[in-house]
């Protein structure tokens, strides 16, 4: 049953497929919508650069035609020396012919200003002006009347020129001064919607604003106006050579404006290098007018794709839900043991089917998992009462040593020696139970470096037939004392192999220590074998005894720290259970292996050691292996918990010792066949 704020497995996959696609879908949307915009900002700057600099292209060429027309006029011969109804009449024949631009051409008297002749009407247009340029002639701008003044009302955008150039007569006197009148810039205010041509203005470089839009800025400079820094940035920029794509607002007028820009070389006559920037702006509004269009069809797209999103995902939420809610259902039949039923198979969607099939798998693992954790169980009770068990035979064979020791000690202690050859007895006595128990506590410290991983070897290579032989010699005085056959294999050719000498030994007196052990009668057999597979040889040790045997269930436990197999007859045997655990770790670090056969109960033991050869070549010379073994043999004896003895002596000390201790040790389990 569903919990108060939980919701089903369709309501979140619907919302989820809408909180994806939708913000992608709007996300999609501005972005195409940005980008719409941007690339209509693109064109209409470019269109604009493009106007401005064909609008000062004209102006330019324009002025240099009227320069030409009007040196021209000035050299005709009626100009200079006919009468004036000749000049009127060549006059209006000329305003025919010249570019509809100039709208006035006067002839009049320098010294008076008087017309002599005029295509305008009688009213002055201008004077020449003193000194002439040394191209002959002068251009100066006429800004119209401002608004209200001489009756007139709303101008268009205009530039107005003058050009005076003087008359000479045949004698070189200065007759007449011949004006020109020229709208090199008219436009209407008004555009098509759309259109990106622009208004124009003009600023002379040192700001004077020479046409504009707005009648009222015309004469004025743009350092009087709120927008005067991002005009200084445009003269600036044009000046230079620069093109930008600037944003600016007009003073007043609260409408953004788009504006490209040029320079051309000014037309006055007003000193030399002078510029004039030509500007072409429109508004935002204007620039973005297809604009409009687009956001139409992105808004209905938008609509139409978020309703086909929401049918989408309502769709899929079905599609998907029922096979979810089909293996929901029976999980919860399998978990009210109601699994009558066989799980759901055959959807459409291969997912699903997996998902079914590893559901299926897990049910079948669940069920083997069960039954292996019941015999986990059962086996960590077990592991309890080994833990329990080993705890009691541990303190027997710590105790039992240390009674031992504590009673030989005292002996001697109080003088209850008969004389220095007993005291010598049960010292050396004391000293073998002593190394017997430092062996139990190494083998402990052993187990604890394996469990924290700090156990290590020293490999070197070495003459595995030598660490062998030196072991049987060990182990056969206390094989000898219990009536055992020992079998020994011919060692006649070395062995390489690359080991911890003294870890091997170890390793190996275990082995054989243990088949001595639990052998109460026939024989203990030693053999080697070489084996050669493919690229790969090694040397297989063998020993096989004839003792109580194992029973094969309880075979893959031996190697287990802790664990002794044989119920009651365990703390018959002693020991602590550690020693092939330990020996399994330390073939595993030589690069060997330790297994352990039997076919059941007194049926006998087969222990196998294997372990790599090597190159013949890389073992030392004789000398050092004879040093090496007699090292081996002084030291790795006290690594193998015992002292290297000869059986004489073994017997001379159970013969010598005290009927009082005698009792002790008869009384106690300890015995030095114990080791291991």
């Amino acid at each position: 049953m569903a919990k108060p704020r939980q919701s089903s497995f369709r309501r979140i996959l619907v919302s989820k497929i809408l909180l994806l696609s939708v913000p992608v879908l709007l996300i999609g949307e501005s972005v195409a919508y940005k980008k719409a915009r941007s690339s209509l900002l693109e064109t209409a700057r470019q269109n604009l650069t493009e106007s401005a600099i064909i609008k000062g292209e004209k102006i330019v060429e324009a002025s240099a035609a009227l320069k030409t027309n009007l040196l021209s006029t000035t050299q005709t011969t009626v100009i200079q020396s006919g009468s004036p109804s000749e000049i009127k009449q060549f006059l209006n024949q000329l305003a025919r012919q010249l570019p509809r631009q100039i709208d006035c051409i006067q002839l009049t008297n320098p010294q008076n200003v008087d017309i002599i002749a005029s295509t305008c009407g009688e009213q002055p247009i201008g004077e020449l002006k003193f000194p002439i340029s040394s191209d002959g002639f002068n251009v100066e701008a006429v800004l119209p009347p401002k608004i209200g003044t001489t009756g007139r009302r709303d101008l268009p955008n205009q530039l107005q020129l003058l050009f005076s150039a003087p008359v000479y007569d045949n004698v070189g006197q200065l007759r007449y001064s011949l004006i020109f009148r020229s709208t090199i810039l008219q436009e209407k205010m008004k555009f098509k919607p759309g259109s990106l041509t622009g208004s124009t203005i003009i600023i002379a470089d040192d700001g004077k604003i020479l046409a504009h839009p707005i009648a009222s800025r015309l004469g004025t400079n743009i350092e009087q106006h709120a927008d005067a820094a991002r005009l200084k940035k445009i003269v600036k920029a044009a000046l230079a050579g620069k093109q930008y794509f600037l944003h600016f607002f007009f003073e007043n007028e609260g409408e953004e404006l788009l504006a490209g820009y040029t320079a051309i070389p000014s037309p006055l006559t007003e000193g030399q290098q002078k510029k004039w920037v030509i500007i072409a702006v429109t508004s935002l509004d204007n620039a973005l007018y297809g604009l409009r269009g687009i956001k139409l069809i992105l808004i209905v797209l938008t609509l139409g794709l978020v309703g086909a999103s929401i049918l989408v995902s309502l769709y899929l939420a079905r599609y998907l839900a029922r096979p979810v809610e089909q293996l929901r259902d029976y999980a919860i039949n399998l978990h009210l043991n109601h699994s009558a039923e066989p799980i759901p198979h055959d959807f459409k969607i291969r997912e699903f089917n997996q998902l079914a099939q590893a559901l299926e798998q897990m049910v079948e693992r669940l069920k083997a998992w069960a039954e292996e954790l019941e015999i986990a169980w059962q086996e960590a009770k077990d592991a309890n009462q080994v833990k329990t068990q080993f705890l009691a035979t541990t303190s027997h064979e710590l105790r039992n040593p240390l009674n031992i020791i504590i009673n030989c000690v005292r002996l001697v202690r109080d003088g209850m020696c008969d004389d220095r050859e007993e005291e010598l007895e049960f010292l050396k006595r004391a000293d073998e139970t002593a190394i017997h128990l430092l062996g139990i506590i190494n083998d402990l410290l052993d187990i604890s470096k394996i469990e924290a991983g700090k156990l290590s070897v020293v490999l070197q290579p070495l003459d595995l037939r030598q660490v062998l032989k030196e072991v049987i010699n060990i182990q056969s005085v206390n094989v000898q004392q219990k009536g055992l056959q020992l079998n020994i294999p011919q060692l006649n050719e070395s062995i390489p192999v690359n080991a911890d000498a003294a870890k091997l030994k170890q390793v190996l007196i275990n082995v054989i220590g243990n088949a001595t052990k639990f052998t109460e009668e026939g024989s203990i057999t030693i053999s080697t074998e070489i084996q050669r597979k493919d690229d790969k040889s090694e040397v297989i040790i063998t020993v096989t005894d004839t003792g109580i045997g194992i029973d094969p269930a309880q075979q893959q436990k031996l190697f287990r720290p802790f664990v002794m197999v044989g119920g009651s007859n365990a703390h018959k045997f002693g020991g602590t259970g550690l020693g092939l655990a330990i020996s399994r770790n330390l073939m595993e670090l030589m690069g060997g292996t330790i297994t352990l056969e039997s076919t059941g109960l007194n049926q006998g033991t087969t222990v196998t050691i294997t372990l790599p050869l090597i190159d013949a070549s890389l073992l030392p010379t004789s000398e050092a292996q004879e040093h090496s073994a007699n090292f081996s043999i002084s030291s790795g004896d006290q690594a193998a918990r015992g002292m290297k003895q000869t059986s004489e002596e073994v017997a001379v000390k159970k013969n010598c010792l005290p009927s009082a201790l005698n009792k002790e040790l008869k009384n106690s389990s300890f015995s030095m066949q114990n080791v291991k």
